[in-house]
Protein backbone atom coordinates (compact mmCIF):
# COMPACT_ATOMS: atom_id res chain seq x y z
CA UNK A 1 0.00 0.00 0.00
CA UNK A 2 2.66 2.60 0.52
CA UNK A 3 2.72 3.36 -3.13
CA UNK A 4 -1.35 4.18 -2.83
CA UNK A 5 -1.87 8.28 -3.63
CA UNK A 6 -2.59 10.06 -0.62
CA UNK A 7 -4.91 12.58 1.01
CA UNK A 8 -4.50 15.17 3.67
CA UNK A 9 -6.46 12.89 6.04
CA UNK A 10 -3.95 9.79 5.40
CA UNK A 11 -6.69 8.02 3.29
CA UNK A 12 -6.20 6.25 0.09
CA UNK A 13 -8.50 7.61 -2.90
CA UNK A 14 -7.77 3.56 -4.37
CA UNK A 15 -10.43 1.36 -3.17
CA UNK A 16 -7.82 -1.11 -1.24
CA UNK A 17 -9.60 -4.98 -1.04
CA UNK A 18 -11.16 -6.15 2.27
CA UNK A 19 -8.40 -6.95 4.58
CA UNK A 20 -9.85 -8.09 7.57
CA UNK A 21 -11.93 -6.82 10.28
CA UNK A 22 -10.61 -7.38 14.21
CA UNK A 23 -13.51 -8.90 16.40
CA UNK A 24 -14.76 -6.65 19.40
CA UNK A 25 -13.38 -7.20 22.91
CA UNK A 26 -14.52 -10.46 24.12
CA UNK A 27 -14.72 -11.91 20.94
CA UNK A 28 -13.51 -14.36 18.42
CA UNK A 29 -15.22 -16.81 16.01
CA UNK A 30 -14.99 -19.45 18.74
CA UNK A 31 -16.70 -17.15 21.23
CA UNK A 32 -13.54 -16.96 23.02
CA UNK A 33 -11.61 -14.39 24.72
CA UNK A 34 -9.08 -12.35 22.79
CA UNK A 35 -7.19 -10.39 24.37
CA UNK A 36 -4.91 -9.63 21.30
CA UNK A 37 -8.29 -7.43 20.09
CA UNK A 38 -7.95 -4.75 22.52
CA UNK A 39 -3.90 -5.16 22.11
CA UNK A 40 -5.07 -4.58 17.83
CA UNK A 41 -7.58 -1.60 18.55
CA UNK A 42 -4.64 0.05 20.61
CA UNK A 43 -2.05 -0.36 18.27
CA UNK A 44 -4.20 0.88 15.32
CA UNK A 45 -5.22 4.05 17.53
CA UNK A 46 -1.14 4.65 18.66
CA UNK A 47 -0.36 4.56 14.91
CA UNK A 48 -3.28 6.67 13.34
CA UNK A 49 -4.63 8.78 16.81
CA UNK A 50 -6.58 11.24 14.28
CA UNK A 51 -8.27 8.20 13.07
CA UNK A 52 -10.08 6.76 16.18
CA UNK A 53 -13.75 7.15 15.16
CA UNK A 54 -17.01 7.76 17.28
CA UNK A 55 -19.97 6.07 15.97
CA UNK A 56 -23.02 8.18 14.38
CA UNK A 57 -25.06 5.85 13.86
CA UNK A 58 -26.63 2.94 11.01
CA UNK A 59 -22.82 2.16 10.92
CA UNK A 60 -21.34 5.67 10.41
CA UNK A 61 -18.85 7.16 12.08
CA UNK A 62 -16.96 10.31 12.31
CA UNK A 63 -12.95 10.30 12.68
CA UNK A 64 -10.89 12.88 14.98
CA UNK A 65 -9.72 14.03 11.80
CA UNK A 66 -13.68 15.21 10.94
CA UNK A 67 -13.87 12.64 8.42
CA UNK A 68 -16.86 11.26 8.30
CA UNK A 69 -16.48 7.41 8.17
CA UNK A 70 -18.80 4.20 7.04
CA UNK A 71 -19.07 0.48 7.13
CA UNK A 72 -20.25 -1.82 5.32
CA UNK A 73 -23.53 -3.29 5.23
CA UNK A 74 -22.26 -6.80 6.37
CA UNK A 75 -19.30 -5.78 8.93
CA UNK A 76 -19.25 -7.02 12.61
CA UNK A 77 -18.15 -3.44 14.00
CA UNK A 78 -21.79 -1.81 13.05
CA UNK A 79 -22.21 -1.71 16.79
CA UNK A 80 -19.53 -0.63 18.03
CA UNK A 81 -19.34 2.72 19.85
CA UNK A 82 -15.68 3.40 19.19
CA UNK A 83 -13.29 2.32 16.41
CA UNK A 84 -9.52 2.91 15.38
CA UNK A 85 -9.48 2.92 12.07
CA UNK A 86 -6.54 1.04 10.24
CA UNK A 87 -6.93 1.87 7.00
CA UNK A 88 -9.66 3.75 4.85
CA UNK A 89 -10.01 4.82 1.46
CA UNK A 90 -12.25 7.46 0.11
CA UNK A 91 -13.48 7.50 -3.81
CA UNK A 92 -13.10 10.49 -5.85
CA UNK A 93 -15.84 13.35 -4.64
CA UNK A 94 -17.23 11.33 -1.92
CA UNK A 95 -17.93 13.15 1.64
CA UNK A 96 -16.94 9.91 3.47
CA UNK A 97 -14.66 7.53 3.46
CA UNK A 98 -15.10 3.61 3.66
CA UNK A 99 -13.38 1.66 6.43
CA UNK A 100 -11.33 -1.49 5.00
CA UNK A 101 -9.77 -2.47 8.52
CA UNK A 102 -10.73 -1.56 11.93
CA UNK A 103 -10.00 -2.43 15.47
CA UNK A 104 -13.21 -1.58 18.32
CA UNK A 105 -11.90 0.06 21.06
CA UNK A 106 -13.11 1.80 24.39
CA UNK A 107 -13.78 5.84 24.71
CA UNK A 108 -10.57 5.33 27.40
CA UNK A 109 -8.29 3.97 24.78
CA UNK A 110 -9.33 6.24 21.88
CA UNK A 111 -8.94 9.49 24.76
CA UNK A 112 -5.23 8.07 25.38
CA UNK A 113 -4.32 7.46 21.87
CA UNK A 114 -5.19 11.10 20.75
CA UNK A 115 -4.60 12.76 23.66
CA UNK A 116 -3.11 15.66 22.05
CA UNK A 117 -6.13 16.20 20.01
CA UNK A 118 -8.44 16.23 22.96
CA UNK A 119 -9.48 20.25 23.80
CA UNK A 120 -11.86 22.27 26.26
CA UNK A 121 -13.18 25.32 25.92
CA UNK A 122 -16.22 27.50 25.59
CA UNK A 123 -17.77 27.96 22.03
CA UNK A 124 -20.00 30.73 21.55
CA UNK A 125 -21.31 30.97 17.95
CA UNK A 126 -24.18 31.87 15.29
CA UNK A 127 -25.66 28.29 14.09
CA UNK A 128 -28.84 27.41 12.21
CA UNK A 129 -30.05 31.04 13.28
CA UNK A 130 -29.57 30.62 16.78
CA UNK A 131 -26.86 32.06 19.35
CA UNK A 132 -24.96 28.74 20.69
CA UNK A 133 -23.00 29.35 24.22
CA UNK A 134 -21.86 26.25 25.50
CA UNK A 135 -19.03 24.24 27.10
CA UNK A 136 -17.54 21.55 25.20
CA UNK A 137 -14.80 18.94 25.44
CA UNK A 138 -13.74 17.30 21.90
CA UNK A 139 -11.55 14.74 20.43
CA UNK A 140 -10.28 16.60 17.66
CA UNK A 141 -13.81 17.04 15.89
CA UNK A 142 -15.41 14.27 18.25
CA UNK A 143 -17.81 15.52 20.61
CA UNK A 144 -17.35 14.29 23.77
CA UNK A 145 -19.50 16.33 25.89
CA UNK A 146 -20.98 19.73 26.22
CA UNK A 147 -23.23 21.34 28.71
CA UNK A 148 -24.61 25.66 28.16
CA UNK A 149 -22.87 28.23 29.55
CA UNK A 150 -25.06 30.54 31.89
CA UNK A 151 -22.87 33.21 31.95
CA UNK A 152 -20.63 33.11 28.74
CA UNK A 153 -18.47 35.86 27.99
CA UNK A 154 -19.83 39.01 26.61
CA UNK A 155 -17.13 39.71 23.96
CA UNK A 156 -18.29 36.22 22.37
CA UNK A 157 -21.64 36.70 22.44
CA UNK A 158 -21.59 40.00 20.88
CA UNK A 159 -19.04 38.58 18.06
CA UNK A 160 -21.49 35.80 17.35
CA UNK A 161 -24.78 37.77 17.23
CA UNK A 162 -22.97 40.11 14.75
CA UNK A 163 -21.66 37.11 12.59
CA UNK A 164 -25.41 36.11 12.70
CA UNK A 165 -26.38 39.87 11.20
CA UNK A 166 -23.64 39.37 8.78
CA UNK A 167 -25.55 36.16 7.54
CA UNK A 168 -28.93 36.33 7.85
CA UNK A 169 -29.37 40.18 7.47
CA UNK A 170 -30.12 43.28 9.46
CA UNK A 171 -33.84 42.02 9.28
CA UNK A 172 -33.18 40.50 12.46
CA UNK A 173 -33.85 43.67 13.89
CA UNK A 174 -37.05 45.30 14.73
CA UNK A 175 -38.02 47.20 11.37
CA UNK A 176 -41.51 49.58 11.82
CA UNK A 177 -42.70 51.07 8.76
CA UNK A 178 -40.81 53.97 10.35
CA UNK A 179 -37.41 52.64 10.33
CA UNK A 180 -37.81 50.81 6.80
CA UNK A 181 -38.68 54.45 5.54
CA UNK A 182 -35.82 56.35 7.60
CA UNK A 183 -33.25 54.22 5.86
CA UNK A 184 -34.45 55.01 2.29
CA UNK A 185 -34.47 58.60 2.81
CA UNK A 186 -31.15 58.06 4.23
CA UNK A 187 -29.91 56.23 1.43
CA UNK A 188 -31.68 58.95 -0.99
CA UNK A 189 -29.65 61.42 0.32
CA UNK A 190 -26.06 59.38 0.45
CA UNK A 191 -26.21 58.50 -3.00
CA UNK A 192 -27.98 61.97 -3.74
CA UNK A 193 -25.32 64.56 -1.81
CA UNK A 194 -22.60 62.29 -0.27
CA UNK A 195 -21.12 62.66 2.69
CA UNK A 196 -21.90 63.79 5.30
CA UNK A 197 -24.85 61.56 4.75
CA UNK A 198 -24.16 57.82 6.15
CA UNK A 199 -24.08 55.15 3.48
CA UNK A 200 -27.00 52.57 4.68
CA UNK A 201 -28.16 50.40 1.96
CA UNK A 202 -25.57 48.47 2.07
CA UNK A 203 -25.72 45.59 5.45
CA UNK A 204 -22.33 44.55 5.53
CA UNK A 205 -21.55 48.74 5.33
CA UNK A 206 -23.52 49.38 8.55
CA UNK A 207 -22.20 46.30 10.44
CA UNK A 208 -18.64 47.89 10.07
CA UNK A 209 -19.67 50.55 12.03
CA UNK A 210 -22.20 48.61 14.60
CA UNK A 211 -20.31 50.55 17.05
CA UNK A 212 -21.56 54.02 16.10
CA UNK A 213 -25.07 52.66 15.84
CA UNK A 214 -26.41 49.66 17.48
CA UNK A 215 -24.23 50.82 20.89
CA UNK A 216 -25.49 50.09 23.57
CA UNK A 217 -28.43 47.55 22.60
CA UNK A 218 -25.70 44.67 20.76
CA UNK A 219 -23.86 44.44 23.75
CA UNK A 220 -26.65 43.92 26.13
CA UNK A 221 -28.22 41.22 23.68
CA UNK A 222 -27.83 37.85 24.51
CA UNK A 223 -29.91 35.36 21.94
CA UNK A 224 -31.47 35.95 19.04
CA UNK A 225 -34.88 36.92 20.26
CA UNK A 226 -32.40 40.14 22.03
CA UNK A 227 -31.94 41.12 18.39
CA UNK A 228 -35.36 41.99 17.51
CA UNK A 229 -36.09 44.26 20.04
CA UNK A 230 -33.54 46.57 19.23
CA UNK A 231 -35.30 49.35 17.40
CA UNK A 232 -33.42 49.93 14.07
CA UNK A 233 -34.60 53.17 13.29
CA UNK A 234 -33.69 54.42 16.85
CA UNK A 235 -30.45 52.87 15.90
CA UNK A 236 -30.26 54.58 12.89
CA UNK A 237 -30.42 57.90 14.39
CA UNK A 238 -27.28 57.79 15.74
CA UNK A 239 -25.99 57.98 12.53
CA UNK A 240 -27.60 60.97 11.66
CA UNK A 241 -24.53 64.44 10.80
CA UNK A 242 -25.22 66.09 14.20
CA UNK A 243 -21.25 66.88 13.99
CA UNK A 244 -21.68 69.26 11.13
CA UNK A 245 -25.61 70.34 11.71
CA UNK A 246 -26.97 68.76 8.75
CA UNK A 247 -29.27 66.58 10.58
CA UNK A 248 -31.44 69.25 11.11
CA UNK A 249 -32.17 69.38 7.91
CA UNK A 250 -32.93 65.91 7.20
CA UNK A 251 -36.89 66.79 6.67
CA UNK A 252 -36.39 69.77 4.88
CA UNK A 253 -33.71 67.67 2.23
CA UNK A 254 -35.61 64.12 2.25
CA UNK A 255 -39.42 65.34 3.64
CA UNK A 256 -41.40 61.66 4.47
CA UNK A 257 -44.76 63.73 3.18
CA UNK A 258 -44.81 66.02 0.30
CA UNK A 259 -48.28 68.68 0.44
CA UNK A 260 -49.83 68.34 -2.97
CA UNK A 261 -52.03 71.28 -4.25
CA UNK A 262 -55.59 69.47 -2.68
CA UNK A 263 -53.96 70.37 0.52
CA UNK A 264 -53.07 66.51 1.18
CA UNK A 265 -49.97 65.18 2.79
CA UNK A 266 -48.64 62.57 0.81
CA UNK A 267 -45.76 59.90 2.20
CA UNK A 268 -43.03 59.71 -0.49
CA UNK A 269 -41.46 56.67 -1.05
CA UNK A 270 -37.61 56.65 -1.52
CA UNK A 271 -37.54 52.95 -1.99
CA UNK A 272 -35.98 52.55 -5.12
CA UNK A 273 -32.57 51.54 -4.65
CA UNK A 274 -31.18 53.83 -7.49
CA UNK A 275 -34.04 55.70 -8.44
CA UNK A 276 -35.98 58.98 -7.67
CA UNK A 277 -38.46 59.18 -4.89
CA UNK A 278 -42.08 58.36 -5.82
CA UNK A 279 -44.92 60.32 -4.96
CA UNK A 280 -47.74 58.37 -5.90
CA UNK A 281 -51.21 60.76 -5.92
CA UNK A 282 -54.29 60.75 -7.49
CA UNK A 283 -54.22 63.08 -10.40
CA UNK A 284 -57.35 65.41 -9.63
CA UNK A 285 -55.24 66.42 -6.64
CA UNK A 286 -52.23 68.00 -8.45
CA UNK A 287 -54.58 70.05 -10.75
CA UNK A 288 -52.90 73.21 -11.09
CA UNK A 289 -49.12 71.78 -10.42
CA UNK A 290 -47.42 73.21 -13.11
CA UNK A 291 -43.92 71.96 -12.40
CA UNK A 292 -42.57 68.71 -10.76
CA UNK A 293 -42.21 68.61 -7.20
CA UNK A 294 -38.43 68.40 -6.04
CA UNK A 295 -36.66 66.63 -3.17
CA UNK A 296 -32.98 67.76 -2.81
CA UNK A 297 -32.90 69.06 -6.24
CA UNK A 298 -34.62 65.57 -7.74
CA UNK A 299 -37.39 66.07 -9.63
CA UNK A 300 -39.78 63.14 -7.79
CA UNK A 301 -41.38 60.57 -10.15
CA UNK A 302 -44.91 60.99 -10.11
CA UNK A 303 -47.34 57.99 -10.57
CA UNK A 304 -50.52 59.84 -11.03
CA UNK A 305 -53.29 57.51 -9.64
CA UNK A 306 -57.53 56.83 -10.97
CA UNK A 307 -60.29 58.34 -8.48
CA UNK A 308 -59.84 54.31 -7.54
CA UNK A 309 -56.02 54.72 -6.61
CA UNK A 310 -55.18 52.50 -9.34
CA UNK A 311 -52.18 53.43 -11.51
CA UNK A 312 -52.82 55.82 -14.73
CA UNK A 313 -49.86 57.40 -15.44
CA UNK A 314 -46.13 57.83 -14.67
CA UNK A 315 -44.55 61.48 -15.06
CA UNK A 316 -41.17 63.08 -14.11
CA UNK A 317 -42.35 66.12 -15.92
CA UNK A 318 -45.67 67.28 -15.16
CA UNK A 319 -45.98 70.10 -17.54
CA UNK A 320 -45.62 67.85 -20.34
CA UNK A 321 -47.95 65.70 -18.98
CA UNK A 322 -51.03 68.29 -18.87
CA UNK A 323 -50.09 69.06 -22.78
CA UNK A 324 -50.06 65.66 -23.96
CA UNK A 325 -50.32 62.62 -21.98
CA UNK A 326 -53.54 64.08 -20.06
CA UNK A 327 -55.29 63.87 -23.18
CA UNK A 328 -55.59 60.16 -23.52
CA UNK A 329 -56.09 59.27 -19.78
CA UNK A 330 -58.93 61.53 -19.75
CA UNK A 331 -60.03 59.65 -22.67
CA UNK A 332 -59.80 56.67 -21.06
CA UNK A 333 -61.28 57.17 -17.24
CA UNK A 334 -63.62 59.92 -17.48
CA UNK A 335 -65.86 57.49 -18.49
CA UNK A 336 -65.12 55.09 -15.49
CA UNK A 337 -65.14 57.75 -13.14
CA UNK A 338 -67.98 60.41 -14.21
CA UNK A 339 -68.38 61.35 -10.49
CA UNK A 340 -64.82 62.86 -10.80
CA UNK A 341 -64.20 66.51 -12.80
CA UNK A 342 -62.20 65.33 -15.52
CA UNK A 343 -61.44 69.39 -17.13
CA UNK A 344 -59.97 70.14 -20.74
CA UNK A 345 -57.50 72.48 -19.02
CA UNK A 346 -55.92 70.59 -15.73
CA UNK A 347 -53.08 73.41 -15.88
CA UNK A 348 -55.45 75.25 -14.62
CA UNK A 349 -58.23 73.58 -12.96
CA UNK A 350 -59.46 73.25 -8.98
CA UNK A 351 -57.37 70.60 -7.56
CA UNK A 352 -59.59 68.20 -5.51
CA UNK A 353 -59.73 65.11 -3.60
CA UNK A 354 -63.52 65.21 -3.82
CA UNK A 355 -66.16 64.44 -6.35
CA UNK A 356 -67.83 66.91 -8.73
CA UNK A 357 -71.33 66.24 -6.20
CA UNK A 358 -68.69 67.29 -3.24
CA UNK A 359 -67.08 70.03 -5.31
CA UNK A 360 -70.86 71.67 -6.01
CA UNK A 361 -71.58 72.12 -2.50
Amino acid sequence: RANQPRQADGLSQNPAPPAFEARGPGRSPSGGAVPDDLAAGLVAALAFPERVAKAKGQGAFLMASGTGAELGDGSGLRQAAWLAVAVADRPPHSASARIRLAAVVDEDTARAAAAHLWTEGEEVRWEDGELIARAAERLGAIELSVRPLRTPDPALVRAALLDGLRTEGLGLLRWSPDAQALRARLGFLHRTLGAPWPEVADDQELLARADDWLEPELSRARRRADLGRIDAGQALNRLLPWATGEAARLDELAPERLEVPSGSRIRLDYSAEHGQPVLAVKLQELFGLAETPKVAGVPVLVHLLSPAGRPAAVTADLASFWQGGYRAVRAELRGRYPKHPWPEDPATAEPTRHTNARLRR
